[in-house]
């Protein structure tokens, strides 16, 4: 399944379950472990938890493979590995402290999902792109 593909599902996936403050980033240059980052959030432990879960359950329909998810047990920041993505489904307060998409974010596009088009394929001629609204 190709990077597109799967960052579709990973964000419609999340939109389904009403996870909110979705931030794809582009980590290619940053990082040899995956190609996107997923950060979003959901307002309870268990809307967390339903959010990671519903990740994992469209990923696997669609024929991708779930290689780990970690903090299922708190819901207060749940992490779904995917390989090539990685996604958080992290409580307001958690993501706010730990600041994930600064962290990360560096020269790389940030985009705020509001709709359901992906990030085009990565490059190394990408300009920096600001936010979008």
């Amino acid at each position: 399944m190709d990077i597109s593909t799967l960052e579709k599902i990973v964000v419609d996936a999340l939109e389904d379950i009403k996870g909110h403050d979705i931030t794809v980033l582009n980590t290619h240059r940053l990082t040899a472990l995956f190609e996107r980052l997923i950060v979003a959030s959901g307002d309870s432990s268990r809307q967390v938890k339903s959010l990671a879960h519903n990740v994992q359950e469209k990923v696997r329909e669609a024929g991708g493979q779930v290689l780990a998810s970690e903090g299922e047990d708190n819901g207060e920041w749940v992490l779904v590995d995917l390989g090539e993505i990685v996604v958080h489904v992290m409580q307001p307060a958690v993501r706010a402290y730990y600041s994930l998409e600064e962290l990360w974010g560096g020269e790389t596009p940030t985009r705020l999902r509001r709709s359901a088009a992906p990030l085009p394929p990565a490059d190394d001629s990408e300009a920096a792109q600001t936010p979008a609204a």
